[in-house]
């Protein structure tokens, strides 16, 4: 491949695809096609800017032109782009339908009109709903229950038309929640690790007992790989992780590295307007193409949090936050940690 092309590049996700594939790739010029909203960050890509491996796009992806821009010439297309956060979608949802399910369909009329031969759509495990016990199958039905997670799913569906109608090669991957670095603190590890950084409280919706499986970025991105080549077109795969926490169980393994007592940080508040109790996948199908998750939440949790202690002036102004020290992350907790892991 000479050509890949990621949305959201900028962002979290599409920042460890974009690396990911630099590295698998040698020979291509990634392009990074990226609206560079509050969620991006050029210094999440510069590095492979500054080498001349990475070609930054700055363009909507609700704007056919700036779509055929990007795609013309591309080897594979990787559409990270989203709106994410789920508690934003209540409050702004015409935003959440606008960027995921028109920029969607944009840019899959832009990837027809372009003859892209393969396109991976980033879909998410929230399609399918409150999956309260077992897991969710590639041919579960889709039951969203968000504002964000109905658009995903509107997305899929313009994608089920034009493989339908068009036969646009495209691969769907329904993944659990992803974490890692650079992820803007809107999500519960690096918002509660800031949190604690500047000493505020952990708030938790409810009564912090729904649960999530956590993979890591890096794991993700490897998964993109292997469907970039063995992928079937049409084909949905779901992406997952042993590793399943309730809320207030990760509040307590990030207190657990700051050396403080969970119970003295957390504040309990009411809950958003439908909070999914849990979400679980089947990734038996992807397992089956030798894919498996390599790295583990408790392992590598240590090094997210000093990422951010590191670059703690990334997400505001100095003069309004006071640093604590991490004073449980000393080299000897965070082997105990790796150790558990």
């Amino acid at each position: 491949m000479k050509r890949i092309v990621v949305t959201g590049g900028a962002g979290f996700i599409g920042s460890h695809i974009v690396d990911h594939f630099c590295e698998a790739f040698p020979d291509a010029t990634v392009v990074v096609l990226d609206k560079m909203t509050y969620a991006a960050d050029i210094r999440n890509i510069l590095h492979g800017i500054e080498s001349r491996r990475v070609e930054l796009v700055v363009g909507d992806i609700c704007h056919l032109e700036s779509c055929l821009r990007a795609v013309r010439g591309a080897d594979l297309v990787i559409h990270a782009a989203a709106e994410s956060h789920v508690c934003n979608s209540f409050d702004n949802s015409f935003e959440f339908t606008r960027t995921n399910v028109l920029g969607t369909h944009c840019l899959m009329e832009a990837a027809r009109q372009a003859g892209v031969p393969k396109i991976i759509h980033v879909s998410t495990d929230e399609v399918y709903g409150e999956v309260v016990e077992g897991s969710a199958h590639e041919d579960s039905p889709l039951r969203p229950t968000s504002p964000y997670s109905a658009s995903k799913a509107g997305a899929e569906m313009i994608i089920s038309g034009y493989l339908k109608s068009f036969r646009l090669p495209v691969v769907t991957v329904r993944a659990n929640n992803i974490f890692g670095t650079r992820q803007f603190p809107e999500k519960i590890i690096p918002k509660f690790t800031l949190a604690l950084l500047t000493g505020k409280s952990l708030t938790l919706h409810g009564s912090g007992q729904n649960r999530r499986h956590y993979l890591c970025a890096r794991d993700f991105a490897r998964a993109l790989e292997i469907l970039a080549t063995k992928g079937e077109i049409g084909g949905i795969y779901n992406i997952g992780t042993v590793e399943e926490y309730t809320n207030i169980e990760m509040a307590g393994l990030l207190c657990g590295l700051f050396g403080l007592d969970a119970n003295e940080v957390i504040t309990f508040v009411d809950d958003r307007p439908f909070n999914d109790f849990r979400y679980a996948v089947d990734w038996s199908k992807i397992s089956a193409l030798g894919w498996e998750p390599r790295r583990s939440l408790r392992r590598a949790l240590p090094e997210v949090v000093q990422w951010y202690a590191d670059n703690f002036f990334r997400y505001g102004p100095a003069s309004s936050m006071v640093r604590r020290p991490i004073s449980g992350l000393t080299e000897e907790t965070m082997s105990s940690v790796r150790a558990a892991g």
